[in-house]
């Protein structure tokens, strides 16, 4: 595939995303969360506050039952997170955060917040909420929970 000199979309939203993402492990690395990487995203950015099913984390992150049971298992590795038994089921497990889970969590989602309010300021709030809007019709029924954030 030839480059033009066109706008590349898919590289302009790669960019975006690295940018925020920068931004978002600098703060979670300065409130002493270094080891939580991008990859635990599926888990913290998906979970209930009081646990998830394996099975309900992978539907929500688009992702296979097997990649995210690694990132619990890694999660669980470092302290944020835990598989209890499931009241409800016995044979089935919830991750659960754990209280350093929940904290690291919380810092993510300040610093998620505080970098849309920061973008609201710069770039004005109609054109922030019309991007939200949009990538989220693009995104479909994945981001159907998300439609009331915009």
């Amino acid at each position: 595939m030839q480059r033009t000199e066109r706008t590349d979309l898919m590289a302009l939203l790669h960019l975006s995303a690295r940018a925020l993402g920068e931004e978002l492990y600098a703060r979670l690395e300065a409130a002493g969360y270094s080891d939580v990487r991008p990859a635990h995203g599926c888990v913290f950015g998906n979970i209930a506050p009081d646990g998830t099913r394996l099975t309900d984390l992978a539907d929500r992150a688009g992702m296979t039952k097997q990649a995210v049971g690694e990132v619990v298992t890694d999660l669980e590795r470092l302290g944020y997170a835990e598989r209890v038994p499931d009241p409800s089921d016995g044979r089935a497990k919830i991750i659960r955060l754990t209280d350093r889970g929940r904290e690291a969590q919380r810092v993510g989602f300040e610093a998620i917040g505080d970098l849309e309010r920061r973008w609201a300021e710069q770039y004005g709030e109609e054109r922030v909420r019309a991007l939200k809007e949009v990538l989220i019709a693009v995104a479909g029924p994945a981001a159907a929970e998300l439609r009331d954030a915009a």
